[in-house]
Formats: structure tokens, C-alpha cells, sequence
């Protein structure tokens, strides 16, 4: 029986045995597509290649590709632990051909490497192909099924509809049909009775697809036609745990040695069995599936946050969370200590698991420490909802309510319910689900973006001359509509150009294209599938036509400083914190420069000027800027360039130096340091558990600054008389203010005993009940203490109650003694019926509750009003 790493390799083994060349897998996180935050299939680091904007290296290739499925059209999440085979995080193993074999070799060497390598029962097997489309007068892929008749009696070769069998990689661009391979791997008593042919395709736990062969020859277009694509691709992707499954004889994912050290360990940390209880089982299917994700994910440089691809990182994580808090009683944090655990799984095929260990394991720590915070504070919050609903006589709480606990406070709708029904309650789910519909709208509608199809107009490939040039005479390919929230804009694809396309953290160049017509502005340049596109307001009359394309100067110029000040920096840090400064992030602008890394403590204002002076030094140093173009991966590592983890590299580099800061990079840079001028860090802060930002600025942003310091510091001494040490006449001047608010604190106090005293004086008593009321001015913080006070002074048959203002704004402030309480007072309701009075409103405890206003003028009838629904009960 193969293990996991055995069956991993031995996939990379054959396909390398049939011309492949093996490559690594992606990083999970996508950095330059704008339609994907994740990588979902094994395809989508190959969609330059088909897409035909980057060259075809290798005709032949084959890897195993860590994917995350979990929003979108793959969405899985909710599957997950609850059946045996879907995951958020899973390896597909997958072999590709670019131009080069088709349906023929795809088809036989699956059945080759299933059958007579791994030795699976081919009476066990099936295969769909697409039964084709006559609204797209498309016909059924004969081709595939009369190749599949050679291994498979005709019976088990199945018609699929477009939905499972017709492959497209989005709304446009290439498509083409698809055959699945499926297995049945339930026992031969069961094979008897049920014929494997009627599951297929039926979300049947043990009759599952494994191996999906797409065959992409068509192009799908905006109007929703199809062309034939002038190269014929084979895209492959083979779900690794299911071919684990299917190898070690299991009916269950889970049960493989892919997850079983990994719930081990849950059901230690637990003191637990798994297999024991089916609640428990589901909690540690979803923990040891998420563990997974969470970990590659913070790997790859997407660290949990409140945006985009951080926040689906984050509900990942509470979602595990939760599932240890509610059924195996993890009530502090526990995942970060299953790290160890998947390293010795995984960390042999990925050893980026292992270079980041540390701070893996600090990141989902505090992650896992600040929502076990938020899930007691949720639970606080709606044992109040459902308290309020109970006191009106009700059992069901409000979908709104259980939405604001889910999307402020992470608060989960399924522990919700579960809280409900142990007290005999529920949710009104039709309104939780419309206030769902209305967020997800919200999110689509601001994200929408509606494209046309290319209008090409010439051949040819895109070619980046930038690093040389900031103008040159340029053609336009090809152009096309897009539609940004309501807004028109153009996309222009030149055949060469001068501006630096959005990547790496560096933002696009903006500039002009010009000829003796007319000037067309490019308000931006963004990077899609490895192309270079330049976006308009407008589009020129004669796109046909030459133009001068040209990039703003000044603002290329600024940015170059700060993206090599960015460099500067990170070789700062590391000798200044330590070699395990890695950068986590790096956003370069016109105007200033962030720069995210790794260190597990605030750095000290002596470091941070130490930083500051070493990166000004190497300016000063005017130090030549040594570029390195094109090299082998290789020899960049020789020369100690430093690669980024979560970045994907080619065989090919560019490598920028100045000294000793030497790191692979493609963004623009100044030709030598001192063009940087100066060097100064306005922030440092902490942006998630183990990662520092720092933001700085460089050249004339920090002249500005300077300037504005110093017009700062003029209007000070004038403040303080044009004092010889400024630093002495402030700090004389903090001490006789605090000398002064101590005399107006004594003298409040003061002011509070008298009043307290009058108080007294003036109260009344009813029927043994001491009724000390008042109403006038007086602060909020002050009627609070002189209650509190009496509370203690007159610990029984105590009736408090002030109507007080400051300035225009009136409260109400009532203090019940306990034995009144008991009785059956309520300070909060007796507040909250005199509030309408003061047109406002409040609440609190039974034995103290105070109300806000907008009308003063009502004070006196309030606290009349307290006093006469009180005195009933006296």
C-alpha cells in the first residue's frame, strides 16, 4: 500500500516517464489576477500559456498544486467535515499539454497510471463524457468515448450534461468538454445490490470522482459563442486525498494517513477518540481540514484580516475555532499546536511549512486567542437577545439580530441555533438569509466588472520596456470595453511599452499616449495573466494609428526612490532585529512606501533610528545599482539574492543589487542610492500576530515633512513667549496645569459633599422608603458617585433618583437599596418609561439605570413620574 509522499511522487515519477517536465506547485495565494483570489485548480498558474499571453517553454508539464476551494462557484466550506471528501485546502495532482499530444494520450496514460501502475480494479472505474449540446450545436465527444471503449465496456462509459462535463475557465476565453473518471469503492455486498452506474455523479460518499481530463479546444466569447482555439490544450487535475482514499482502502478522506497524524493529535489535545462520537468527529474533520488551509495560506503571505482573501482566511480559521470551542471544549487557543504534526506530513514536499514555522504558529495564536475573546462576548450578546425576547413572552429571535452576531462579531448562524435550541428557541432563518442575500449583493455590486470581448488589430506579443525607456513609439494590439461600478473605461494592450504594469507591490505607471491628433491619458497600468494593460477614460479616434507613449516623470521618478529605499530598508532591519526579518508584504507608491516583515515585538525608538541612519548611510553612499536580467534561478540564489515566499518564479530572474541588499525583483529602481535624497520612517505598528508595518517616505515628501516640522515648532516658542528651551517651558507648563487640576478635582469634591449633605437634608420618607431626589445641574460622573455613596450609607429602603443636566444635555439617574429590588423594583424599567418624557431613552440594572435626552425642560415631570410608579410598590 502506497503512503501519501509514495503516491505524490510516484504521479510526478510517470508523467516525467512520458516527456514532463515537473514544476512546483504555485503559491496558493494569487497576487496578479484579478479574477481569482485563489489558486482553485492546478490550471490557474498555466493561464498566461493559454491564454497566449506568455511564450510556451515546456510543451509537456505535470505537478502536484496545493488548491483552496471556498468561495465562488467552488465553494465548499459548508461540505467540509461534515461529509468524507471535500476540503477547503487539498493537493490536485495534474499533467498539462500546450499545443503539443491531445484526447488520445490524455485518456490512455490516465488508465495507464490508474490501472497498471497503482494498480486500481478497472472493474471499479467508470467515465463520463459530454453528451453534447445542440443549443450550441455542439455534438457529443465521440472522440473520447471510442478511446475510453478500449479500456471500459460501453455501459460504463456515461453521458454527462454541459454542467458536469463542459469545462470553461470563466464566463469568456477557452473551454472545451471534459471526461471524469470515477471509482466505486464500496464493498462487493453493496456493489451487488445497487449497480455503481446509477451513483455516479450523485454525491454518493464512496462512488467518487478522481480524475478529471478537460479538453480545451474552444474559445468562449462575450457574446457567448465559440470559436476554436488555435492550439489544442489537455488540462488534467486529480484530486490527491480521493486517490488516497481509493489506494489505501478506505471510504473516507479522513482516514487516510494524508489526515490521520493530524486528528490524532486533535483528539489528544482534546482527550478525546476520534470515531467515538459523530459531533466530535465532525469537529475534528473540519479543524484537521482548516489547520491545512490556514497554515498554506499564511505560507504563501495572506495573513488573516477584515479584507478580501484575509477575511475568507479568517472565517476559516473561527470556523475550526468554534468547532473545538462548542463539541471538544477547547476553550483556549489549541490549533497553532497541531503545526509540528502537519510539518511531519507535509513538510518534506513543501519545506516552505517548515521556513515559516514560527510564524505560522504566532499568526494563528493571537488569530485564534482575539476570536475566542469575540465568541464569549457574542455569546454574552445573545443570551441578552434572547433574554429581551423571553420578557416579551416570545421563543424566536430575529434574523436581523442573528446577522449583526454573525457579521460584526464572526458569530456563527449554526451556534447561534445551537444556543437556542438548548433554551428552547429559534431564529427566524428567512430573515437572517435575506440580510445575507443583501451583503452578498452589496459585495457583487461593488466588484462587478463587465468586459467586452478584445478587438485585436494587430498580432504580436506585449513587450516591457521600461527598465530602459519612459517613452517610445508604440502600436496598439488590441483594446477592449470594460464596465467598473457604472463607470466606462477602456483596456489598451501595446505592442511594446514603457509602463511598469502593477506587480510586486509597485503601483502601475500612469502617463499619455500622444500623437498629432491627440493625447490620451493612462490613469493606470495593470498587470492580467502576465499582460500588461493600460486603462483609459477614452479610446483614441484612430487606434489604428502610431503613438508616443510616454510615462509620467515625475511620479515614476518618486517611486523608483521608494522602491529602492524598500530594499535599503530590508537589509537594515535584518542587521539591525535579525536575520529572521522575512518580508510579508510591500506597497510602493509616488508617494511614500509600507513595507510588512516578520518580528514578534514592537521595535524600540533606538532601533527605529538605527534603521533610519543605516538606510541614509547607503544613500549617501550613492552605492551604483548592479541589475541582473533574465538569469537562471540558480545562479540568482548563488549570488544570495533573496526570493520572497508566496511569490511564483520562473526559471528565469531579475535580480537587483546595491552591496549587500540583493533581492529578485521586477520593479524600476534609481540607478544609483543617492538619487533616493533621504530616508525617514513615519510609522511603526503591528498588522497581525508576528508581522510588523512600517511606513516611510523618501526625497521631497520628506523635505516637505521637515519644513513642517520646523513651522511646527516656530508657532510653539511663540506659544510659549519664544522661550530659549522649548522642552523646559512645556514641561513647566504640564506641571502647573496638573498642579491646577488637582486644586479643581479637591474642589469638586468638595463641592460633591456639600451637595450630597443637602441632598439629605431635603429628602423625604414614604412609608419607611428614604426618597432623596433632586433636580438641577450637575455632571454625570458626579451624580453617579454621590449614588454609590449613599448606596453604601443607607443599605436598605434607599430611593434615589436625579434629574441633573450639563450644559443642554438632561439625564435621569435612579439607585434602588436590594431589599427594594426585591420587592420588585426595577431601576431599569422605571428609567426607561420617564425617558420619553426627556424625548430620549435608557436603561440598565434593576438596582441602578440611568436615560439621556433632548429635553431638560422635562426633567422635573420625569423624576415626578419615577417617583409616582415607584411609590405603588413602596
Amino acid at each position: 500500500m502506497l503512503t501519501a509522499k509514495e503516491t505524490r511522487e510516484s504521479f510526478k515519477s510517470f508523467f516525467e516517464s512520458k516527456g514532463h517536465k515537473i514544476v512546483p506547485s504555485a503559491p496558493m495565494v494569487i497576487k496578479d489576477d484579478p479574477t481569482l483570489m485563489f489558486t482553485n485548480a492546478g490550471m490557474n498558474q498555466f493561464k498566461d500559456i493559454i491564454l497566449g499571453n506568455q511564450p510556451i517553454k515546456y510543451a509537456r508539464v505535470a505537478d502536484s498544486q496545493k488548491c483552496l476551494r471556498v468561495s465562488g462557484k467552488h465553494n465548499d466550506l459548508e461540505e467540509v467535515g461534515h461529509d468524507t471528501y471535500h476540503h477547503t485546502m487539498f493537493e490536485m495532482l495534474g499533467n498539462w499539454s500546450f499545443g503539443d499530444y491531445f484526447k488520445k494520450e490524455a485518456i490512455e496514460w490516465s488508465w495507464e497510471y490508474l490501472v497498471s501502475v497503482l494498480k486500481l480494479d478497472p472493474n471499479r472505474l467508470y467515465a463520463t463524457v459530454f453528451e453534447g449540446s445542440p443549443a450550441e450545436n455542439l455534438e457529443r465527444d465521440n472522440e473520447a468515448a471510442a478511446l475510453w471503449a478500449q479500456f471500459l465496456p460501453e455501459e460504463r462509459i456515461i453521458n454527462g450534461n454541459r454542467k458536469d462535463n463542459f469545462w470553461e475557465m470563466g464566463d469568456t476565453g477557452p473551454c472545451g468538454p471534459c471526461s471524469e473518471i470515477h471509482i466505486d469503492l464500496r464493498p462487493e455486498t453493496e456493489r451487488k445490490e445497487v449497480d455503481g452506474l446509477t451513483l455516479v455523479n450523485q454525491s454518493h460518499p464512496q462512488v467518487v470522482e478522481i480524475w478529471n481530463l478537460v479538453f480545451m479546444q474552444y474559445n468562449r466569447k462575450a457574446d457567448g459563442t465559440l470559436g476554436e482555439l488555435p492550439a489544442k490544450v489537455i488540462d488534467t487535475g486529480m484530486g490527491f486525498e480521493r486517490l488516497c482514499m481509493a489506494l489505501q482502502g478506505k471510504t473516507s478522506n479522513y482516514d487516510t494517513d494524508v489526515f490521520q497524524p493530524i486528528l490524532k493529535e486533535i483528539a489528544k489535545l482534546g482527550n478525546t477518540v476520534y470515531g467515538k462520537d459523530a459531533q466530535q468527529d465532525i469537529a475534528m474533520r473540519v479543524i484537521a481540514d482548516h489547520v491545512r488551509t490556514i497554515a498554506f495560506s499564511i505560507t504563501d503571505g495572506q495573513l488573516p484580516s477584515n479584507a478580501k482573501a484575509g477575511y475568507v482566511i479568517r472565517r476559516i480559521l473561527r470556523r475550526a475555532v468554534r468547532y473545538g470551542y462548542t463539541f471538544l471544549g477547547q476553550k483556549q487557543a489549541f490549533m497553532y499546536k497541531l503545526l509540528p504534526v502537519l510539518i511531519e506530513s507535509m513538510g518534506d514536499a513543501y519545506p516552505e511549512l517548515v521556513a515559516q514555522k514560527v510564524l505560522i504558529e504566532k499568526v494563528m495564536k493571537e488569530e485564534e486567542d482575539a476570536f475566542l475573546h469575540t465568541l464569549e462576548t457574542g455569546i454574552r450578546l445573545l443570551e441578552k437577545t434572547m433574554a429581551d425576547v423571553k420578557a416579551a413572552g416570545g421563543t424566536v429571535i430575529s434574523g436581523k439580530d442573528a446577522f449583526t452576531l454573525y457579521d460584526t462579531f464572526g458569530f456563527p448562524l449554526d451556534l447561534t441555533e445551537l444556543i437556542l435550541r438548548e433554551n428552547n428557541m429559534t431564529v427566524k432563518l428567512d430573515e437572517f438569509d435575506k440580510e445575507m442575500q443583501m451583503q452578498k449583493e452589496r459585495a457583487r455590486n461593488a466588484a462587478v466588472v463587465e468586459t467586452g470581448d478584445w478587438v485585436t488589430l494587430r498580432e504580436g506579443n506585449s513587450e516591457f520596456v521600461g527598465y530602459d525607456h519612459t517613452e517610445c513609439e508604440v502600436s496598439i494590439l488590441r483594446y477592449r470595453e470594460i464596465t467598473q461600478k457604472g463607470k466606462k473605461l477602456y483596456q489598451i494592450v501595446l505592442d511594446n511599452t514603457p509602463f511598469y504594469a502593477e506587480s510586486g507591490g509597485q503601483v502601475g505607471d500612469t502617463g499619455t499616449l500622444t500623437n498629432e491628433e491627440e493625447t490620451i491619458e493612462i490613469v493606470d497600468t495593470k498587470k492580467e495573466n502576465n499582460l500588461a494593460v493600460h486603462i483609459t477614460k477614452k479610446m483614441p479616434q484612430h487606434p489604428e494609428r502610431v503613438f508616443k507613449a510616454a510615462v509620467d516623470i515625475k511620479k515614476r521618478m518618486a517611486t523608483m526612490a521608494n522602491h529602492s529605499a524598500t530594499h535599503l530598508l530590508d537589509a537594515a532591519l535584518r542587521q539591525v532585529l535579525g536575520t529572521h526579518v522575512e518580508q510579508k508584504g510591500s506597497l510602493v507608491s509616488s508617494e511614500g512606501l509600507r513595507f510588512d516583515f516578520s518580528h514578534f515585538q514592537k521595535m524600540t525608538d533606538e532601533e527605529i533610528r538605527k534603521v533610519e541612519q543605516l538606510v541614509n548611510a547607503r544613500i549617501r553612499e550613492d552605492i551604483q545599482l548592479v541589475e541582473y536580467r533574465n538569469i537562471p534561478i540558480a545562479q540568482a540564489k548563488d549570488l544570495g539574492a533573496i526570493a520572497l515566499f508566496g511569490e511564483k518564479y520562473g526559471d528565469e530572474v531579475r535580480v537587483i543589487k546595491f552591496d549587500d541588499s540583493i533581492e529578485f525583483c521586477g520593479g524600476t529602481h534609481v540607478s544609483a542610492t543617492g538619487k533616493i535624497g533621504f530616508f525617514k520612517i513615519t510609522t511603526e505598528s503591528s498588522i497581525a500576530a508576528g508581522v510588523r508595518r512600517i511606513e516611510a517616505m523618501t526625497g521631497e515628501r520628506v523635505e516637505q515633512l521637515f519644513y513642517t516640522i520646523q513651522d511646527t515648532l516656530a508657532d510653539l516658542r511663540t506659544l510659549f513667549n519664544n522661550a530659549p528651551d522649548l522642552s523646559v517651558a512645556i514641561r513647566k507648563y504640564i506641571d502647573e496645569n496638573a498642579g491646577l487640576k488637582k486644586q479643581l478635582e479637591d474642589f469638586v469634591k468638595e463641592k460633591q459633599i456639600l451637595l450630597k449633605k443637602r441632598m439629605v437634608q431635603n429628602s423625604t420618607e414614604v412609608k419607611g422608603v428614604q426618597i432623596i431626589k433632586y433636580v438641577g445641574p450637575m455632571q454625570a460622573d458626579v451624580v453617579k458617585n454621590i449614588a454609590f455613596q449613599l448606596r453604601g450609607e443607607y443599605p436598605e429602603n434607599l430611593f434615589f433618583v436625579v434629574g441633573s443636566y450639563d450644559g443642554e444635555k438632561p439625564m435621569l439617574t435612579v439607585m434602588i437599596s436590594d431589599n427594594l429590588v426585591a420587592n420588585g423594583l426595577n431601576a431599569g424599567q422605571l428609567v426607561r418609561e420617564a425617558a420619553k418624557l426627556i424625548q430620549g431613552g435608557g436603561g440598565g440594572q434593576a438596582h441602578f439605570a440611568t436615560a439621556g435626552g433632548k429635553n431638560p425642560d422635562g426633567l422635573a415631570q420625569a423624576v415626578d413620574n419615577i417617583l409616582q410608579q415607584a411609590e405603588a410598590s413602596f
